[in-house]
């Protein structure tokens, strides 16, 4: 049998509603991207996607996650494809914690994202098409820079952002039957 997937305790604000399962976990490694933009008079760094790989826990490759359009609406939104059937999912961020209790002080913030578009893969993989949420857990890194956004000059200037976070992929729970 299969080891049980193991989930952190998460902050309130991004628990999975009932009803659901995690089916799988995987590891990121990558940058969460930014650009300088003027808002409001001021320089600030926005955030322009991420670009990670997902491990499993023997090192293996199993997903690419990055900011992608959403099919129908062209929505810029976090997509995670897996790396062997090539079936993608899209997601709408529900809610975000940077509760210190949770999340350090430098990295990017723990998220609840749901599954808005899932697509089979281009050979008719399905792996990914049961995802109806997803948690971005045990974040280190990633957050905006600290300098580097405070001129004219600086507009349009891009700066990528070493990160790492879990991922947590949950699936509807099978009536009558037990899940492991």
């Amino acid at each position: 049998a299969a080891e049980p997937l193991v989930v952190p305790p998460v902050p309130d604000t991004i628990q999975v509603p009932n009803g659901f399962v995690p089916f799988l976990v995987g590891h990121a490694v990558g940058t969460q991207g930014y650009v300088c933009l003027v808002k409001d008079g001021q320089y600030t760094w926005a955030p322009f996607g991420p670009r990670a790989t997902v491990f499993d826990a023997y090192g293996q490759q199993i997903l690419t996650h990055f900011l992608d359009p959403m099919p129908y609406d062209q929505r810029p939104s976090p997509a995670w494809q897996h790396s062997r059937d090539s079936s993608t999912v899209w997601g709408l961020p529900l809610a975000s914690s940077s509760d210190p209790a949770f999340v350090a002080p430098d990295a990017i913030p723990w998220l609840l994202v749901e599954a808005y578009v899932v697509g089979d893969g281009p050979t008719g993989g399905i792996r990914l098409t049961v995802t109806r949420y997803i948690q971005r857990v045990n974040t280190a890194g990633g957050g905006a820079p600290s300098a580097g956004c405070a001129a004219p000059r600086d507009v349009t200037k891009r700066e990528l952002v070493p990160y790492e976070a879990d991922y947590v992929f949950f699936r509807e729970r099978r009536q009558n039957r037990r899940d492991d």
